[in-house]
């Protein structure tokens, strides 16, 4: 299943077309750039390659809007995806993102058994952008889908920006009483749970005063799996690239804090990256002193077969698709069955599907991600009424 992940005949996520990863830092970005085609030029191929259904790119010149919306699947149900603002390179970089996001959150929804799909919509951020008249624009875009697409928060949107684009389309988490909620601590209660089922997978117990646990980012998803750690009686230590937030955290759930130039070599049990995605590849992951590779951040290898680098180095990686699906979870279920899903249950469901994959890795001596990649790939086969090579 590695073509399912990274392209077939490197279409789509080839080695050699992997520039800089948006991941905030060059401390967290892979170390080599490589000179590749513009993605347009393949784009029809690629999608026809990794079954994307749609991708729209919206220019706004009363805004200076600029954004990708790719739609993976909506074969079940509604596709689902944040709405993401970042400095990318190009368009070239930010196309490729969407698309590899979009392709995620479908591979979530097969794994967390919903009845919906993936999408991801992706601004550029510019110089030129006026942010409330932008995110004004994608509303119009999302209505226009007529519930095909529902969007909500991620990398760069947060209330404010939801509330922009609510003046315009029933179809956005609203980060009001309307809404869902909990959806940070819907994630951080996925990823507790998983690496409570990596713990126990390893070693027939939790046991969390004996474990370390390097928390890569601070931020919402962060910070309050930081706070579940303490609490379960966990050492943790955590890295933040923003000074301030780091000390302000760390002040109010008495953490240590380590130097993000050091984060990989901290001696841990467990490290969990919460930050931007992109972060595993050939230098960093040599660079790992941990046993358990589980967090809250999308797409943390850079390809998929430095999964399989991290387990034939005997580290445990636990799907960031199959383990961070907390929110998704919540907000799904609340469009589709007007229901909130306690926390508690959504957290019990993602450490069942966990140990799921995790069973059957020990059994068929395959990676964790090989398995992941396998049954989401079978089930949306299934939907599709297509058939697909087992792993």
């Amino acid at each position: 299943m590695q073509d399912a992940v990274d392209g077939r005949e490197g279409i789509l996520f080839p080695e050699s077309a992997w520039r800089d990863y948006p991941s905030g830092s060059s401390l967290r970005r892979p170390a080599a750039a490589w000179n590749h085609p513009p993605m347009a030029t393949h784009l029809l191929e690629a999608m026809s390659r990794e079954g994307f259904e749609e991708v729209i790119a919206l220019q706004d010149r009363r805004s200076g809007l600029r954004a990708f919306l790719a739609i993976h699947d909506s074969t079940q149900g509604p596709a689902f995806g944040g709405l993401r603002r970042w400095s990318y390179l190009d368009e070239d970089q930010a196309l490729r993102d969407c698309l590899r996001l979009a392709r995620s959150m479908t591979y979530k929804c097969a794994l967390a058994g919903l009845q919906a799909g993936g999408a991801k919509l992706v601004i550029l951020d510019r110089p030129e952008l006026d942010p409330a008249a932008g995110y004004r624009a994608i509303g119009r875009l999302v209505e226009r889908l007529g519930g095909r697409f529902y969007t909500g928060p991620d990398v760069g949107t947060d209330a404010q920006e939801l509330g922009w684009v609510a003046e315009e389309t029933r179809f956005v988490t609203r980060p009001d009483e309307q809404g869902p909620g909990l959806l940070p601590e819907s994630t951080c209660a996925g990823v507790f749970a998983g690496i409570a089922a990596c713990l126990r997978h390893l070693d027939g117990e939790e046991d969390w005063r004996r474990r370390t646990v390097v928390v890569q980012g601070l931020g919402a998803v962060g910070r309050g799996l930081a706070r579940l750690l303490i609490e379960a009686g966990a050492r943790v230590r955590a890295s933040e690239l923003d000074p301030e937030k780091a000390e302000r955290v760390a002040r109010e759930l008495e953490l240590e804090l380590c130097d993000p130039a050091t984060e990989y070599e901290q001696p841990c049990d467990v490290f969990a990256p919460c930050a931007l995605g992109g972060i595993l590849h050939d230098l960093t992951l040599t660079r790992l002193h941990c046993r358990i590779v589980a967090g809250g951040a999308n797409n943390v290898l850079v390809r998929s077969l430095h999964g399989e680098r991290l387990h034939q180095r005997g580290v445990l990686y636990a799907p960031d698709f199959a383990i961070n699906s907390g929110a998704l979870i919540r907000g799904a279920l609340f469009h589709l069955e007007g229901r909130r899903e306690r926390v508690e249950q959504i957290g019990a469901r993602i450490g069942e599907v966990l140990g799921r994959i995790l069973g059957r890795s020990r059994a068929e001596g395959l990676a964790p991600v090989r398995v992941a990649v396998d049954e989401a790939a079978q089930r949306i086969a299934h939907w599709r009424g297509e058939r697909v090579p087992e792993a």
